[in-house]
């Protein structure tokens, strides 16, 4: 699989997080839609209100199937608006969706909602996680252990948040400052909480230095984490540099050693991944801007083989040429 084919050109699904559940692919995407918000720097123009979920048993010449609505913003008893970058887990039988949404004081927090199947319909809980905030939650899971890693600048609002207490107002750093983190916790046994206070997530240069806030390969938005012959990677969208990175270290909370670009820039202004290994191959799942010629809220999610060489290094992909 050479070339990145489009998954789903009926309608418009973007930041697909895929796993494998009962043998198969589930994709959890964003559902863009046109709702007439203006484009801003807050991202109000990627106005979401429910997801979808879809499954795949062959990546290369199977059907995807759409297993329609699963949850939207009026069943979330805690809603405002914005349904963004959602992920799911499973535990004891059940599939849990983690998902960010403001509230109704336009505060981003992260919900769960449980199902017993992983294509749902997925049941909110009454309120959102205690102590979270921002956006792109992401769900690791090795030895029993869930690991959630979170966190978006700008509209995501994580410059509003140090120590993982609100600020007065919202810092950005200044360029040759080290650059904003994205956040990582153990979830509780139920996987309904966080296990512990989140904790930085460090990206370093080649000399153990944080990654400053004007590189151009800082952390954005967009977590994913996977693992290769025994190293963790931490993947991450640059934002408004858009490139998709990754950084590998020793344990799920890091640090982690900058390693290079996995995807260059895609027509559309945003970019977002997951990586997943199905059927002894790796593959890249993404989305552009191509088929709605350009507009970046009408997003359509994408796949791709993914390549290591002998050094475990990621082969680049060039994101205009697929």
């Amino acid at each position: 699989m050479k070339k990145a084919k489009y998954l789903f050109p009926k309608d418009y699904m973007a930041d697909p997080s895929v796993h494998v559940f009962e043998g198969k692919l589930y994709i959890y995407p964003s559902h863009d839609r046109e709702s007439g918000m203006e484009e801003n720097d807050n991202g109000d123009h990627f106005d979401m209100n429910d997801y979808h979920v879809f499954s795949l048993d062959d990546v290369e010449n199977g059907e995807i199937t759409d297993h329609g609505v699963v949850l939207s913003v009026k069943d979330i008893p805690w809603s405002g608006r914005q349904l963004w970058d959602c992920d799911v887990a499973y535990k004891n039988g059940r599939y849990y969706m983690y998902f960010p949404l403001k509230d109704k004081n336009d505060i981003f927090r992260i919900g769960v909602a449980v199902s017993d199947k992983p294509y749902g319909p997925f049941v909110p809980e009454k309120h959102p996680m205690m102590g979270s905030y921002s956006i792109d939650p992401c769900i690791f899971e090795e030895n029993g252990k869930h690991y959630m890693y979170f966190g978006g600048i700008w509209g995501g609002q994580l410059q509003r948040y140090r120590n993982n207490k609100a600020l007065e107002s919202a810092i950005l750093p200044h360029e040759n400052e080290p650059a904003i983190p994205s956040k990582v916790a153990l979830l509780s046994d139920d996987i309904l909480e966080f296990g512990e206070e989140p904790k930085d997530v460090l990206i370093l240069d080649e000399n153990g230095n944080p990654l400053l806030h004007g590189d151009k390969h800082r952390f954005f938005e967009a977590s994913w984490m996977h693992k290769y012959n025994g190293k963790y990677y931490f993947s991450y969208s640059t934002g408004d540099t858009h490139l998709i990175c990754y950084a590998t270290g020793d344990s799920p909370y890091g640090p982690f050693t900058f390693q290079g670009e996995i995807l260059t820039p895609v027509v559309g202004w945003t970019t977002h991944h997951s990586i997943v290994e199905f059927k002894g191959k790796w593959y890249l799942f993404f989305h552009d801007s191509v088929p709605s010629e350009g507009k970046t809220w009408l997003r359509s999610m994408k796949v791709i083989e993914l390549e290591y060489d002998e050094n475990g290094k990621i082969k680049t992909i060039e994101g205009l040429d697929n």
